[in-house]
């Protein structure tokens, strides 16, 4: 893919994926924008992750983060939404362990989320995941 946009919907890495899709010069080109979306009413009233996923599988599951994925790309009209759902720590949150990140990417002809379990502190597990976020996009973008 030559030409892409991106936007992105971020829980655990706070912006962090943002901030560094923007740190390129021309970033302006593809970089449609993002939503921070840490609490549940945000994904559930900005992002429009149904309530049902948010209350069946909870906010850190592949299936929050694919809605999150897809939903974004539709709200900001980008060809690819990208996504980061986990638990940076240092507890584990709705009763999953600290490391565990989903990171998705929905695009016109794909539909990704991987699950990552990644050690270290706060600050590592978010620039792990958005890392790994990265890689996704990379994939589906050259």
């Amino acid at each position: 893919m030559d030409n892409f946009t991106v936007a992105t919907a971020e829980s655990c890495t706070g912006g962090m994926l943002s901030s560094r899709l923007t740190d390129f010069a021309g970033a302006s080109k593809y970089f449609r924008g993002g939503v921070v979306a840490y609490t549940n009413d945000i994904k559930r009233d900005i992002l429009h992750v149904k309530a049902e996923t948010l209350e069946e599988f909870g906010a850190v599951s592949s299936q929050t983060a694919l809605e999150m994925a897809a939903n974004v790309r539709e709200i900001f009209s980008a060809t690819i939404g990208l996504s980061t759902t986990g638990v940076a720590g240092p507890e584990p949150s709705e009763g999953k362990s600290v490391g565990l990140v989903y990171v998705a990417a929905v695009g016109d002809n794909f539909s990704v989320v991987k699950e990552f379990h990644f050690t270290g502190r706060r600050f590592e597990v978010k620039y792990q995941a958005a890392d790994e976020a990265f890689k996704i996009l990379m994939e589906h973008t050259t």
